[in-house]
């Protein structure tokens, strides 16, 4: 059946992303590597320079449109509504978890013990560890549910966005969700906020060719990224580190004193 080869794919797409994400915390937790530079060589490796262009050409995945696709959900007759309606009521059910999502990692971070161990090891592992709290097993742990999600997000490129793979289908839009993170200063709600607004920049140049507004493609394709640089600038600096809710530990490896 169609949902069930949806599920499968999407699943599938988890799967990849969380054993990569695996490898990246296996290179940054245990072997301490630079977090960025192995972030930038699993991206080419996993990327359309590698792994997944490898496999596509090898079982010729290109050749057709996928045959199952996310299909948008009307609810309620409610899709017509002006404004709201295809906002709210017209999306597909992806994007109808990805709300269900949003809460739970609210209520999982800011209402359960296990998230405020997982604050406590962002903000000083050291601390954390002196708790009892196993600093190595909580960053393996999210660092694979992290690329599990980011698997999702590939996925539904192929089914809802583009409905056949291609080399770079992503488009760069991996590096704007990590300027996400840092817009919505740590907090899943924010960070919706954000995905929003950057999707809006999104469909902006389409929206308004189809209106016959004449305004330079090229500028307004270019102002997701152009957010994301000045996102990235703003909120990267010092004083935004320490006043906006940055873990205190990011980016750095944990190593025991007495190891």
């Amino acid at each position: 059946p169609g949902w069930l080869v949806l599920v499968a794919s999407i699943l599938a797409g988890a799967a990849a992303a969380a054993v990569l994400a695996a490898l990246h915390g296996l290179l940054v937790i245990t072997l301490r590597v630079n977090q960025v530079v192995s972030g930038l060589a699993i991206s080419i490796l996993a990327g359309a320079a590698g792994l997944s262009s490898y496999l596509a050409n090898t079982w010729s995945v290109a050749k057709t449109p996928v045959p199952h696709q996310l299909v948008l959900l009307d609810l309620g007759g409610l899709g017509d509504l002006p404004v709201v309606g295809p906002i709210l009521f017209d999306q597909n059910a992806l994007t109808y978890l990805s709300w269900v999502a949003l809460a739970a990692a609210s209520w999982y971070l800011f209402r359960t013990r296990t998230g405020l161990h997982l604050r406590a090891v962002g903000e000083s592992p050291a601390t954390a560890d002196a708790m009892g709290i196993p600093v190595d097993r909580y960053r393996y742990l999210h660092t694979m549910v992290g690329g599990a999600l980011a698997g999702v997000g590939g996925a539904y490129f192929s089914l809802a966005i583009v409905p056949t793979w291609t080399d770079g289908v992503t488009a760069g839009r991996g590096w704007i969700a990590l300027a996400l993170v840092i817009f919505g200063f740590w907090r899943p709600d924010l960070t919706l906020v954000g995905a929003y607004l950057f999707g809006a920049l999104s469909s902006l140049s389409p929206t308004l060719q189809t209106r016959g507004v004449d305004v330079p493609v090229q500028l307004l394709d270019s102002l997701p990224y152009l957010m994301t640089v000045v996102v990235l600038v703003v909120l990267s600096s010092g004083w935004a580190s320490r006043r906006l809710g940055a873990p205190a530990a990011l980016g750095r490896p944990y190593e025991r004193e007495d190891r």
